[in-house]
């Protein structure tokens, strides 16, 4: 454990969808969208792709793919029924580990501190009088997916430090509560003590940070920082990629690298809707990027 604890702090299920024949002409390219969220809300973040993409890409149509859980996400990447994907580093992990040649990370973005970073944070109610994480000893503790690197892998990774060098499932009670947004509904709605979840750490936390979760919370009216407060944060985290497949014609991720690569600076707006916040842009990535949180998956929890 402390061997992965030091790595770390250095450093769809879809139905009825068959696979594109490259022997043909691509008429559709099908980007998968991670769970988490509402599948409302994450439609319309992710609207202004389908509005764009056709013809930056030069394809019929873009079609979204709403997975209930990261790993239908995952699994729509290794069955080839998907095309492009934002994943977390761990779903990247998850991947890679089960099929290296499934997919190739291609850029993650930036934040505005022009770190290519983010964290785990914990928080509790206000009014709880837990102000630290020790003191939520033998409460209740929610992870938000099994393949989410800040609402998983990281915390359970680097928590124990905090703790005493305990191991977390054994600290707290702990469950699983179907994504990052759901996880810290359970927090509002007094079904646990604690919530993980991801954030910026860059800018006011009074304002949820500048992206992540609990800034896109806030901006939709659904968290007040007021009732919340922090109490604990991990090791920096990389920010997750954009993938898309490996078995792509290569005139397509060309076209794809570039629609993405300008989209911060031709719609911001399209950009911080898909990002859930506030980045400077994207940046290129490739699995070395990854390779610290590909070794702490395959150590911890495996494939």
């Amino acid at each position: 454990m402390t061997a992965i604890r030091t790595i770390l702090l250095a450093g769809i299920a879809l139905a009825g969808v068959t696979a594109p024949t490259f022997a043909q002409e691509i008429d559709v390219i099908r980007i998968g969208l991670l769970g988490g969220e509402n599948e409302a809300d994450r439609l319309a973040d992710n609207q202004c792709l389908i509005d764009k993409l056709p013809a930056a890409l030069g394809v019929k149509e873009v079609q979204l793919f709403p997975a209930a859980d990261y790993d239908g996400v995952i699994q729509g990447l290794l069955g080839g029924t998907l095309d492009v994907a934002g994943l977390g580093a761990s779903g990247f992990a998850a991947v890679y580990l089960q099929d290296p040649e499934a997919v190739e990370p291609f850029l993650t973005n930036v934040q505005t501190d022009g770190s290519t970073g983010y964290y785990s944070v914990a928080l509790a109610m206000a009014d709880s009088g837990i102000t630290s994480i020790e003191q939520a000893k033998g409460k209740k503790l929610g992870w938000a997916d099994p393949d989410s690197t800040s609402g998983y892998l990281v915390p359970k990774v680097t928590l124990p430090e905090a703790i005493g060098g305990a191991d977390p499932e054994e600290f707290f009670e702990t469950s699983f509560n179907g994504g990052h947004e759901n996880n810290v509904l359970a927090l509002l709605d007094g079904k646990i003590d604690v919530a993980v979840t991801w954030a910026s750490g860059v800018g006011e936390f009074s304002e949820g940070y500048t992206s992540g979760n609990v800034r896109s919370m806030v901006d939709k009216g659904m968290l007040d920082m007021e009732d919340v407060t922090q109490v604990w944060q991990s090791p920096l985290i990389p920010n997750g990629p954009l993938v898309m497949r490996k078995d792509l014609p290569q005139e397509m991720k060309d076209k794809i690298i570039a629609f993405y690569t300008a989209l911060p600076t031709e719609d911001y707006e399209c950009f911080r809707a898909v990002e859930n916040g506030d980045f400077t842009g994207y940046t290129p990535v490739t699995v070395d990027f990854y390779q610290p949180i590909i070794d702490a998956r395959k150590s911890t929890i495996g494939g």
